[in-house]
């Protein structure tokens, strides 16, 4: 084996172990929000809690990410694709830990929550969000680990559906609030659950473009999809 030879299969070799850190890490993540949406939903504080602490599982591998990238970039001096690649990996990894800080913040609330009051459509709206961003994760990693534009593409312009129900879910709990001012304490816990969970459909979004950015090799140029309208809203007092 030549000295190209061998340096091309060791640079392989690393970019092989940072794909298989960031897949490490994505299963992770997927798990904590399929967690804190579990504990939101029965009111588990063993599960929140549990949540709340293996978030730093997710942060000690995005550490491991950024440690090998320094690492490879300062031993093989990547060019081109392969500096895209490795950079595409500390992008991935930034997004995936800024998930698992979303899902731990929803079971930090969880613990504080008085669950007196749980709005079975609301909480079923909330599944739903949490079911098509379980969806889009899932599908955005895949794109990841296989280049695949079309399918990173299909969940960038995906990331609609998701503001839809969230603004939908916005609404109703406005209402629950106005309705009873008793109830404003938790409807607006769970306001700030649910954009937890559409946050997260973002930091997917991220990711997608990210899987652009690698095989194209430049940003999307296109404006992002969205349909969120919650940021700019106002909760009401009730009188």
């Amino acid at each position: 084996m030549t000295m190209m030879e061998h340096t091309i299969k060791a640079f392989d070799a690393d970019l092989q172990d940072l794909v298989r850190v960031v897949a490490e890490m994505g299963g992770l993540a997927e798990k904590q929000i399929g967690d804190a949406f579990q504990a939101l939903d029965k009111h588990d504080i063993a599960l929140a809690e549990r949540v709340v602490a293996d978030d730093a599982k997710i942060d000690a591998l995005q550490r491991e990410i950024e440690e090998k990238a320094i690492l490879t970039i300062a031993r093989r001096q990547p060019m081109a694709v392969d500096l895209r690649e490795i950079v595409g990996a500390l992008r991935v990894s930034n997004d995936l830990e800024r998930i698992g800080d979303l899902a731990k913040n929803i079971a930090k609330r969880v613990i504080v929550l008085d669950i007196d009051f749980l709005p079975h459509k609301v909480i079923r709206g909330v599944e739903h969000m949490t079911d098509l961003v379980l969806s889009q994760l899932k599908d955005v990693l895949d794109a990841y680990a296989r280049h695949d534009l079309n399918k990173a593409m299909a969940v960038w312009r995906g990331d609609e559906e998701i503001d839809a129900v969230n603004n939908s879910l916005f609404r109703e709990l406005l209402t629950y609030m106005m309705e009873d001012p008793r109830n404003i304490t938790f409807c607006t816990h769970l306001l700030f659950c649910a954009k937890n969970i559409e946050r997260m459909g973002d930091h997917a979004t991220n990711i997608a473009e990210t899987v652009y950015y690698i095989v194209e090799g430049r940003s999307l140029a296109e404006e992002r999809p969205k349909g969120d309208n919650t940021s700019s809203a106002t909760v009401p007092f009730p009188a």
